[in-house]
């Protein structure tokens, strides 16, 4: 299961590494070192939602939706792209 994690980890950084590496290229204001953060970032939270409570979510009497995690993944990017039209 770990290892899963991890690639699903590397994976993560070379996907967002190439969208980074592209825009750095270019000039752009998030470059590789920003796409990387983020995607990583994104990718762990997924994790963490998906897999992290599962020793909580058996003993039937805790209500948990994992989704919500994933929903402020999305709200956090968006703030992020965000800032950086602002900045440009």
């Amino acid at each position: 299961m770990t290892a899963e994690f991890i690639i699903r980890l590397i994976l993560a950084v070379i996907a967002c590494g190439a969208i980074g590496m592209e825009r750095q290229m270019r000039g752009k204001g998030a470059g590789l070192r920003t796409h990387v953060l983020i995607g990583m970032g994104s990718a762990l939270f997924m994790i963490v939602s998906k897999y992290g409570f599962a020793d909580v979510l058996s003993l039937g009497h805790v209500g948990l939706d994992p989704s919500r995690i994933a929903a402020q993944v999305v709200t956090g990017v968006g703030f992020i792209g965000a800032g950086n039209i602002l900045v440009s």
